[in-house]
C-alpha cells in the first residue's frame, strides 16, 4: 500500500460521526487514511462548521438546485477525482447514492446505519426500533449498493435495550457504539482487509 488513502465524508447533519472520524485520524486510531473532503446536502448543517475547524475543504450542494441525482452527482465525482478519493463513507448522509457514483465507487462506499440491519432501514431507525418494542438493537457498516440501507453488511454491533430507557438514552449508546465502530471499518478498509463474496464479507486476519 503506497501513500495515505484519501477519504470523502458524507453527511446531512450536525457530524458528529465526522467529528469521531477526525479524532480517530488524529490520534493514530486511524492510519493511513485521511480525510481531504466534506459533502454536504444541507448548507445550513453543523457539520460544515465542523469541516471548517479542521481545515477540511466542503462541496455542500442543494439538491433542489439540479435536475435531479445525475446532475449533482456529476458534480461530486469531479470534485472527488479532483481530490482523488480512494472511497467515500456515508455517515449520517440522508440520500440514496446513485448510478453516477457506484459506477466510479462501486465497492467503496461504507454508510453507517443506527440499527441492526435488516431491521429499521431508512429514516429514524432509532426512533423505528424504540417504538417496535425491541430488546436489542445495535449499529451497522455495510457496503453501499442502489438499495435502501441493503449492501452487504461489514461489521455490527448490538447494544441492549434496558426496561423502561428512554429513547434519549438509547441513542447515545447508539452514538457512542458508531464513534467505536465507524473508525475500525476504515481502517479495515485502509488496510485492505475486506473480502466481499456475493452477500458475504470477510475480514482478514493479520
Amino acid at each position: 500500500m503506497s501513500g495515505m488513502k484519501k477519504i470523502a465524508v458524507f453527511a446531512s447533519g450536525s457530524g458528529s460521526n465526522f467529528e469521531a472520524i477526525m479524532t480517530a485520524c488524529q490520534d493514530g486510531t486511524i492510519r493511513g487514511g485521511e480525510v481531504v473532503l466534506l459533502v454536504c446536502d444541507k448548507p445550513g448543517a453543523y457539520v460544515n462548521e465542523r469541516a471548517e475547524k479542521y481545515g477540511i475543504p466542503s462541496f455542500v450542494f442543494a439538491a433542489k438546485q439540479y435536475e435531479g441525482k445525475e446532475a449533482y452527482e456529476r458534480d461530486i465525482l469531479n470534485v472527488l477525482r479532483e481530490k482523488q478519493v480512494d472511497f467515500i463513507v456515508l455517515a449520517g448522509y440522508m440520500r440514496l447514492v446513485g448510478k453516477v457514483l457506484l459506477d466510479a465507487y462501486g465497492g467503496k462506499i461504507i454508510n453507517l446505519h443506527p440499527s441492526l440491519l435488516p431491521a429499521f432501514p431508512g429514516k429514524d431507525a432509532i426512533g423505528q426500533a424504540y417504538d417496535y418494542g425491541v430488546k436489542v438493537t445495535g449499529v451497522t457498516v455495510h457496503l453501499v449498493d442502489e438499495g435502501l440501507d441493503t449492501g452487504p453488511i461489514i461489521a455490527q454491533r448490538s447494544i441492549p435495550v434496558e426496561e423502561g430507557e428512554s429513547r434519549e438514552s438509547i441513542e447515545q449508546k447508539i452514538h457512542e457504539e458508531e464513534h467505536r465502530l465507524l473508525p475500525q471499518v476504515i481502517q479495515w478498509l485502509i488496510d485492505e482487509r475486506i473480502r466481499v463474496n456475493g452477500r458475504k464479507v470477510e475480514i482478514l486476519t493479520d
